[in-house]
């Protein structure tokens, strides 16, 4: 037990950060105390304005601070092909290791009804409009190739197909139950460069 309860605090709140314990989170806070008092200060000034400040673009729902993100807003994009992908690092990746020019769409996460996630949850309202537009002419389905994400992309070719939009999946250089975010530079340029279409099951 610490002898300042705000110390305590800051390292319960630390704590909320991915794949930081109660070992890690004390040593942070240690840290910022012990030799980077002006750090944390900025860290924590930055915090609340993001936390404040960030939302989600209207168009993509990525994270932004303006109502449509300026990647949106690039008219030099091409907006007959848009990419869904499942996070706002999978749209990052993408952009970082390849040279699509095309729009994004964000999920926010997959259909996963245990978790609460529907069609609604992700927004899928918001795409069909997008889609019913007739401006789109190609759907690249870039979710994760986990059981959710693989469900998620049967969804999407429907309700692509529903609206006259080809539908196409990323080329499963993708390793089976990987995250776009932990890929490779080279085997997702790869996979993203060798998409295939998404043949129709339906009967």
């Amino acid at each position: 037990m610490s002898s300042s309860r705000l110390l305590e605090e800051l390292i319960e709140a630390l704590r909320c950060l991915p794949g930081v314990g109660g070992k890690t989170a004390q040593r942070m806070a240690h840290h910022l105390l012990e030799r980077n008092r002006d750090g944390g200060r900025r860290l924590a000034q930055r915090l609340s304005e993001a936390m404040d400040g960030i939302g989600n673009c209207a168009q993509c729902r990525n994270f932004s601070d303006t109502k449509v993100c300026a990647l949106c807003s690039n008219a030099s994009r091409d907006a007959a092909v848009v990419c869904v992908v499942e996070m706002p690092a999978d749209q990052f990746a993408i952009e970082q290791a390849t040279g699509f020019r095309g729009l994004y769409f964000v999920l926010l996460g997959r259909l996963s009804p245990l978790d609460g996630l529907g069609p609604h949850e992700l927004g899928l309202d918001l795409l069909a409009t997008r889609l019913a537009d007739g401006h789109v002419r190609e759907l690249i389905i870039a979710t994760n190739p986990t059981v959710e994400g693989e469900a998620t992309a049967h969804y999407l070719a429907q309700l692509a197909r529903q609206h006259g939009v080809r539908p196409s999946r990323l080329a499963h250089g993708v390793p089976l139950g990987g995250e776009l975010e932990y890929i490779d530079r080279g085997t997702l340029a790869h996979a993203f460069g060798a998409r295939m279409d998404i043949p129709d099951e339906s009967p």
